[in-house]
This record gives C-alpha cells, structure tokens and sequence, in this order.
C-alpha cells in the first residue's frame, strides 16, 4: 500500500471506535502469534544446542576413556597354547588407544615383552613390545597402541619375555 493511502486509514482508524477496536485485537493476535513464534524457535535452538553439546561431551569423555587402556592379568591364568581357558571371561579392549597398560600375572619379571592380539586364524592385527617394571609389586608393561583396524569380536592377546613361548588370553575387541 502506497503511503499516501496510509494516511488516510490512519486519520480513519484515529476517529472511528469499532475500526480501532479491531485493529487493536488484529494486532494483538499478531503479537501473540509473533511470541509463540519467537519461543517455537528459541525451544528449537535450544534443543539443538543441548544435543549438539551431549554428542561433543560424549566423544570427547569416548576419546579421554579410549587413549589408555588397561588390561590386568594378575589373577589370569595363562594358556600356551592357542586354545582358550573355557572358565575365563575374556577381556575386553577398545579398538582405538594410544597407550595400553598391561598387569601382568603375579610374579612375572621385569624386562622387555612383546605383546601382540591376533585373531582366531592367527593373523597379527598388533605387533608391539615394551618394558615390563616392577611397582609395589605389581609388574606392569606400558605399550605405545593406535587404532586396531579389525571388527569387535573375540581374538586374542599374546604376551612373551623372549625367548619364552607366547601366553594366550582371550580377549573381545569392542
């Protein structure tokens, strides 16, 4: 509407009382509509903003979890040969780590190991070793790890102080 009409609904709405009254409730609707409007889409950010802030937090507690893991052997049996000990619950593992700590079985002796999971066919999937120290009497082994590139499953851990033969342990990749 050009704004030399304007005037002329404005000197009408000024000096007529029914005009006016519906013109006040229309923009009163208006205003009631741009509200909700306005909560609709404050809600709507908000709600985004809160999940978007619960998946950050969530993978960054996955990573800080997931950079070192530990495996305690101290009250595990070991198996020398590629079979299995049936009574005993796997241990789990997460695919990604930097750093793994290893305790290992009580009475195991300080010095360089080898540790290596490989999967039931026995193809390695990790190859790596470290020094083995003793601390208030648990021996532990810290190796550098990264990303095992294999699906969850079971597969097993390998630990041997050369020229010893390899220890098995089951072990499930998560």
């Amino acid at each position: 509407m050009p704004l030399t009409e304007v005037e002329r609904w404005l000197d009408h709405l000024g000096s007529c009382s029914p005009c006016y009254r519906d013109f006040t409730q229309l923009r009163k609707v208006r205003e009631v509509q741009r509200r909700r409007t306005l909560l609709a889409i404050a809600a709507g950010i908000l709600v985004a903003v809160g999940i978007a802030g619960w998946v950050l937090i969530q993978r960054h507690n996955e990573i800080v979890l997931s950079q070192t893991a530990v495996l305690d052997l101290r009250n595990r049996s070991a198996s020398r040969s590629p079979e299995q000990n049936l009574g005993e619950q796997p241990l789990e593992l997460r695919r990604r780590f930097s750093q793994l700590n290893i305790y290992l079985p009580l009475g195991s002796p300080e010095g360089a190991y080898e540790v290596r999971i490989v999967t039931t066919s026995g193809d390695s999937l990790l190859n790596t070793g470290g020094l083995a120290r003793l601390n208030e009497g648990v021996t532990s082994l810290q190796v550098r790890g990264g990303a095992i590139f294999a699906r969850p499953g079971p597969y097993s851990l390998q630990i041997r102080k050369p020229p010893s033969e390899w220890s098995s342990y089951p072990l499930v990749l998560r």
